[in-house]
């Protein structure tokens, strides 16, 4: 099946799901931290939601990257 995401898109999600990985977060953890319900962090590594600048900034504090690190 031909994914409906662009490189750039699939990169970003996976760099999304490593860095909660390396942080020791699990997605129930991340949402709690970042006030969400799970089901937020699960759609936004499945790719269901895009995310905003504010919120990658939260994510990026959350799990210790520079913001940089999930747009190369």
């Amino acid at each position: 099946m031909k994914s409906i995401h662009t490189k750039e898109q699939a990169s970003f999600i996976e760099r999304l799901k490593k860095a909660r990985n390396e942080a020791g977060l699990t997605q129930a953890e991340a949402a709690k931290k970042l006030k969400r319900g799970q089901p937020y962090i699960s759609k936004v590594e499945a790719g269901e939601l895009r995310v905003g600048v504010v919120e990658l900034n939260q994510f990026a504090k959350l799990y210790g990257k520079a913001v940089g690190y999930f747009l190369k």
